[in-house]
């Protein structure tokens, strides 16, 4: 497997991957209907969005790597005190 598709795969690196997840599955279950499943949709684009201003915030102040990791982003969610997206 090629290096791109490992890295949507990794959950360091994809902190969007359970709404990914569940976008695909939800296409799978409703027979590829769009419309049914705009909510899933419109979570991951939040969480990638949400996601993309931190990144663009570390990259600011000049920490390293840009992306938190797992560990990292837990820390960041819990205290903020609920999922933003």
């Amino acid at each position: 497997m090629s290096k791109k598709p490992q890295r949507f795969l990794d959950p360091d690196t994809n902190p969007c991957l359970p709404e990914s997840d569940a976008s695909n599955k939800c296409l799978i279950k409703t027979n590829y209907s769009k419309d049914m499943c705009a909510p899933c949709f419109l979570r991951y684009r939040n969480c990638r969005i949400f996601w993309s201003k931190i990144m663009a915030q570390r990259r600011r102040d000049g920490i390293q790597p840009a992306m938190p990791t797992a560990e990292e982003r837990e820390n960041i969610l819990a205290s903020i005190g609920k999922m933003p997206y």
